[in-house]
């Protein structure tokens, strides 16, 4: 192999496996390693395509989906409340979409990237195990990090506080891959059943009412439709609620946090039968009802993609004090009130056709077949709960949350294709 082979080897393969495999790591950093990581194996790979010639990985009615919506969401923010941001997040979501191409092509040319990223996440999430309970147990984690909210832990994303985010949303492909690469069989598997244990009672202790959600719909879906997974999944889903039940025994903070302020916020307890009931919380309460009245005024094209935060202030949907923020905290209703029917169109397609095949699959598993396998169930389990409608969400267009999800799709594209062959 001469030299200009081997450069051109490492700046198309080795670079882009490199960044991809340690996105996990990148992750805990914040949103801007992960995506400049995604960002420059998309360059690469479309220089590559250019050089090669070779448009082909991008004709599949998938990216052609993708396309569309991607055109939709450029013609919105031109025309709908213009502004810079708003344009600036449209055009370069394109990059999701060819980084997913591109990390399926790397996967059939050689899936040893599959181990590379499984062990980045399996260091990933010892590390921050073993920091967030040091922080629990003594206040601070190994770097002096203290917790901003004294009875969540928030390892070394400080006063962030989305640990538990981050462990719900790379629980299931963590638990996916152990399976497809060393078989529940294997004498290293009992190291990652008992990581995966103590991943989810950090999940309960991090406080995030959400990830918590998030880690049991993923088992609840493991345990419904995997093949030999449900023995497994409820042995970890079980051990973890053992030792979230006598962790709450000796400090009772998280389950306040995550079970009593949750029916407070709610007012689940109310005292006085004509005082209202709230959806999560008076404030996300609040947010919906701001949404909502926005969608109802813009019903086809919404208020613009990420325009909610401008708007939210306008004497017609300001209601409360609490009815501004960012973006609404949820992932259906900002589609609504910010790309309008059109763009809740898209999102009602995916998860039409994502309820569709797990039917089938569950069909299937009843005459004692099965559409997918139990990696690939693992996998869908991850891209269950972003398709959930009835949680507080982050924003749609919030790239860390993006890049968490679509990193589950190119392993799910890669073992379909697989199997087919």
């Amino acid at each position: 192999m001469n030299f200009y082979s081997i450069k051109q080897k490492y700046i198309f393969y080795n670079l882009p496996v490199i960044l991809f495999s340690l996105i996990p790591l990148f992750l805990i950093t914040g949103p801007f390693l992960s995506d400049l990581s995604i960002s420059l194996i998309s360059l690469l790979f479309l220089i590559y395509c250019k050089k090669e010639k070779n448009f082909s990985y991008f004709k599949n009615k998938y990216f052609y989906f993708f396309l569309i919506f991607w055109g939709y969401l450029i013609m919105n923010s031109l025309i709908n409340n213009f502004n810079i941001d708003s344009l600036k997040i449209s055009f370069f979501y394109f990059r999701y979409g060819v980084f997913v191409i591109a990390i399926v092509a790397i996967l059939n040319v050689d899936d040893k990237i599959i181990k590379y990223f499984f062990y980045c996440i399996f260091i990933c999430f010892v590390s921050l195990i073993l920091d967030g309970f040091y922080q629990y147990f003594v206040g601070e984690n190994i770097v002096g990090l203290v917790s901003p909210q004294s009875y969540r832990v928030s390892s070394f994303f400080h006063d962030e506080m989305i640990l538990g985010s981050y462990l719900s949303r790379l629980w299931p492909i963590f638990f996916g891959l152990s399976i497809f690469i060393f078989k529940t069989k294997n004498k290293l598997f009992l190291l990652f059943i008992f990581t995966f244990i103590l991943s989810e009672a950090l999940i309960f202790l991090s406080g995030d009412r959400s990830a918590f959600f998030y880690i049991n719909l993923s088992a609840m879906f493991v345990i419904l439709f995997s093949k030999k997974l449900l023995k497994l999944r409820l042995i970890t889903l079980l051990s973890s609620i053992l030792l979230l039940l006598l962790i709450s025994f000796i400090n009772p903070t998280a389950k306040e946090r995550v079970f009593d302020q949750t029916i407070k916020q709610m007012n689940l307890d109310k005292k006085n039968k004509d005082e209202p009931f709230y959806i999560f919380s008076e404030g996300h309460n609040e947010h919906y009802i701001s949404a909502y009245k926005m969608f109802l005024d813009n019903k086809i094209l919404g208020v613009g993609v990420k325009n909610f935060r401008n708007i939210c202030s306008d004497k017609r949907y300001y209601t409360h004090v609490g009815s501004c923020a960012t973006h609404p905290h949820n992932t259906y209703i900002q589609i609504l009130a910010e790309t309008g029917i059109i763009g809740f169109l898209f999102l009602i397609t995916i998860l039409y056709y994502f309820c569709k095949y797990t039917f089938k699959h569950l069909i299937y598993k009843f005459k004692g077949t099965y559409f997918f396998n139990d990696f690939e169930i693992c996998v869908l389990s991850g891209i269950a709960i972003y398709l959930w409608p009835f949680v507080p969400t982050g924003s749609v267009f919030n790239n860390w949350i993006n890049i968490a999800m679509i990193v589950n799709i190119p392993f799910f594209i890669w073992s379909r294709k697989l199997n087919k062959n």
